[in-house]
């Protein structure tokens, strides 16, 4: 009996395997070879970009974060000088010799008042406030504020004469400007003047706001 299901040949059998031979093995032999190097080269500069601004990213918001912890209580702690300025005043208004006229009583309150003024300065250090006091120095309008001038020859212009009231600062920051009283007469100050309009400061101590 014949078999009508004819078997295929050996050239359909092939066929599919001359397809597959007939397909492209890849792209990369007709590629052009400076193409390939400008495209990497791209990607490489897209990625070193890339790691750039996240590196910049992370130092830019450690600092914030720095920042903040060491700005955040500015605020709190500018009111808080008011209370180590009425302490400085308290006292101030006792001299060497009222003191030592003081009764016992009295020089107890006294050392209460200073222990505590002490005290409250190493808090305020411990968060990065500091207090200065810049009798003697050459005026800065960064750092400090004139009150009015004083006629001191023993002192050179622009010095700094009277502290009227310290300054602090927060970190590298100022918090609070000193307020002084700058010399006027004798030898000028060293270096550059910090201030030569002489009539922009108040000429009476009662002048002060």
């Amino acid at each position: 009996m014949t078999d009508t299901k004819a078997r295929p040949s050996v050239a359909a059998q092939a066929e599919p395997e001359s397809a597959e031979n007939a397909l492209p093995t890849a792209g990369a032999e007709n590629a052009d070879p400076a193409a390939l190097a400008r495209e990497a080269a791209e990607y490489k500069d897209k990625l070193l970009r890339t790691l750039a601004d996240m590196e910049n990213l992370r130092r830019r918001t450690e600092r914030e974060i720095s920042d903040s912890r060491q700005y955040a209580i500015a605020t709190f702690a500018r009111d808080i000088l008011a209370v180590a300025d009425n302490m400085d005043r308290a006292l101030a208004a006792l001299d060497a010799e009222l003191r030592e006229k003081a009764d016992a009583a009295v020089k107890a309150l006294l050392d209460g008042v200073e222990l505590t003024e002490r005290e409250l300065l190493k808090v305020l250090e411990k968060h990065g406030v500091t207090k200065f006091e810049p009798l003697g120095e050459k005026f800065d309008p960064n750092l400090h504020q004139a009150m009015y001038e004083v006629t001191d020859p023993s002192l050179p212009a622009g010095t700094v004469a009277q502290v009227v009231q310290a300054g602090y600062m927060i970190g590298d920051r100022m918090l609070r400007p000193a307020l002084v009283a700058v010399a006027r007469g004798g030898a000028k100050a060293t270096g550059t003047p910090a201030n030569d309009n002489k009539d922009s400061l108040p000429q009476d101590p009662h002048e002060i706001d």
